[in-house]
């Protein structure tokens, strides 16, 4: 299980205001700020972001609890400046009721919204 998750950014206020925006759908805000890092999640941060001079690569998916809000990600994301990198849709490849919605945010990160419907079984 997971604790938290950091992503190096190369423009702390332009990722923070990006996050502000694109995670608010799914009930998450910031709830810890310093001048080269903030902490978002609902109680306590689990998502950070971190300045850093080169922000790599990396791919993070909230979990979602409908599919509505999967779509209010996407948009609330690609209206804060994302690129689309796959919209909201069903993903049966994944699984039969895997419905996602990637963007890449402003370094380029795969930010990814999901919903797993009722009972998902993962293909094997």
């Amino acid at each position: 299980m997971l604790d938290h998750v950091s992503l190096r950014v190369v423009d702390h206020a332009r990722s923070q205001a990006f996050y502000d925006a694109a995670l608010k759908p799914l009930g998450l805000s910031r709830v810890f700020t310093m001048d080269v890092g903030s902490g978002y999640g609902d109680s306590r941060p689990f998502f950070w972001i971190g300045l850093g001079e080169t922000s790599g690569y990396c791919h993070v998916a909230f979990s979602a609890p409908d599919n509505a809000t999967v779509d209010a990600f996407y948009a609330a994301a690609i209206a804060a400046g994302a690129r689309d990198n796959g919209p909201p849709g069903l993903r049966p490849h994944y699984h039969p009721s895997y419905y996602g919605a990637f963007v890449l945010d402003p370094d380029g990160h795969n930010i990814e919204a999901v919903c797993h419907g009722a009972n998902p079984a993962m293909p094997s």
